[in-house]
């Protein structure tokens, strides 16, 4: 009886001794760093991020997580801890990821590439604070590319502040400005209330909203009367209370909706901003002409592609696609195809009469709208800080990519025009260099 004791008391110590060694084991892998064989087996089954081409962009070599990529796509890959994501994809996918399963994006790496440094040359030039870009592939809905500046390189993450690590086109919300009078004029055009060549008197500013109304002004000259197209051409103001003067606000407003603004993008499992539409109660005639140029209503990059697609994907808003194999979002129409075709003509107008020096590319079709929107500072519209916008579409006769573009708080030459619309253009250029796309025969001048 003494001996079985005396053996039972040796287990127990020995027992005693090897969870005592456990401790001291993951105490000096906490101190000191010793190596963490559950750290590396983690990491070493998790699954791959691929891109559309098959190119890696994050994958576990003997026992880290690795972004072969750098910072191409950064924001959007997010970042690993100790043993999960902790933001972007690798946080929104941990689940799929940690079981070994890989994740193929429709991300595709010179788009990517050419987006991300179109925008950081920009930004930098401009003095900008940051800026994102959404390129999107018309038919399908595809995320060509997603770019955020500044740049974040996810290989070294603990040196970058969360600003930065911001994944900006799912999350930023900003007004989108005069882009919107682009939807807004089409919308109008399918319910049959003005046409590309209804004639309006446009004085440079207009009282609406009656008593308790405000005075819409216009940024750029213009002729007494415009068009709608020229409306567009001009980016007019008071065109646009003149346009949307009989168009029912729930109407209206529920055109937006459809568009995608005020509600979320459904893109499985990632985050994204919802942006902002003011509830109807408050859609008096001022907040049906101010929506109509994009003040008091806010969006995120990834939903104004989304809106302008629509018009690019004959009047057909289908959701966007980050993942491949995702579940299919929504699809619904929006607008009849021949609204949508006219409407992109008046666009291509408004780059090829207006802005082609900045936006347009000499034998190719390219079109969109310019915003320039006031960002609201302490309750006001400050008069110092602006977020510069673009979106449209290209070839715009029968379009293949939407691009939208945002840039926030410029220094230098924060107009839509001058800043903006350049990042479009470079990455068009990009793209119909990629198409080998020959452009089309012109006139000698």
């Amino acid at each position: 009886m003494e001996i079985k004791i005396r053996n039972r008391s040796h287990i127990m110590q020995a027992v005693a001794l090897l969870m005592f060694l456990t401790l001291v084991w993951a105490y000096a892998q906490l101190e000191w760093g010793l190596p963490n064989t559950v750290k590396r087996n983690v990491m070493q089954a998790r699954g791959t991020i691929y891109a559309a081409d098959g190119s890696v962009l994050a994958r576990s070599v003997n026992g880290k997580r690795t972004y072969p990529q750098g910072h191409l796509a950064g924001q959007v890959l997010g970042m690993m801890g100790d043993t999960e994501g902790l933001e972007g994809l690798e946080a929104a996918y941990n689940r799929t990821l940690e079981v070994g399963e890989d994740v193929k994006l429709t991300v595709d790496p010179r788009t990517q590439a050419s987006a991300e440094a179109a925008l950081a040359e920009r930004v930098k030039a401009h003095k900008g604070e940051y800026g994102s870009v959404i390129v999107m592939e018309t038919l399908t809905g595809r995320i060509l590319a997603a770019a955020s500046y500044p740049e974040f390189n996810p290989n070294n993450w603990r040196s970058y502040s969360a600003e930065t690590r911001r994944n900006r086109p799912f999350l930023d919300v900003y007004e989108p400005g005069s882009t919107v009078k682009g939807l807004v004029v089409a919308a109008a055009m399918n319910e049959g209330l003005t046409t590309p060549d209804t004639l309006y008197t446009t004085p440079m500013q207009r009282h609406v909203g009656g008593r308790w109304g405000s005075v819409i002004n216009d940024a750029v000259d213009h002729p007494a009367t415009l068009t709608t197209k020229y409306v567009l051409r001009y980016s007019s103001n008071v065109g646009m209370s003149h346009i949307v003067e009989k168009f029912p606000a729930t109407d209206m407003r529920n055109y937006l909706l459809n568009y995608g603004f005020g509600q979320d993008v459904q893109l499985p499992v990632l985050s994204t901003a919802t942006g902002r539409l003011q509830n109807i109660r408050k859609w008096d005639d001022l907040v049906r002409v101010t929506s109509s140029f994009g003040q008091g209503m806010s969006s995120t990059t990834l939903q104004l592609a989304a809106a302008f697609n629509t018009l690019a994907n004959d009047g057909l808003y289908i959701t966007p696609r980050l993942v491949e194999g995702a579940t299919p979002g929504e699809r619904r129409e929006v607008l009849k195809p021949a609204v949508a075709r006219e409407t992109r003509t008046m666009l291509e107008a408004v780059v090829k009469e207006g802005i082609f020096a900045n936006a347009g590319l000499e034998g190719y079709g390219l079109a969109g709208k310019t915003g320039t929107s006031q960002v609201v500072v302490g309750g006001k519209y400050s008069k110092e800080l602006y977020d510069s916008v673009f979106a449209g579409f290209f070839p715009a006769d029968a379009p293949r990519v939407t691009v939208a573009v945002m840039v926030h708080g410029a220094k230098l030459d924060y107009q839509g025009s001058m800043l903006a619309a350049p990042i479009y253009k470079k990455i068009a250029a990009g793209l119909f260099s990629d198409w080998a796309a020959a452009p089309a025969a012109t006139s000698a001048p």
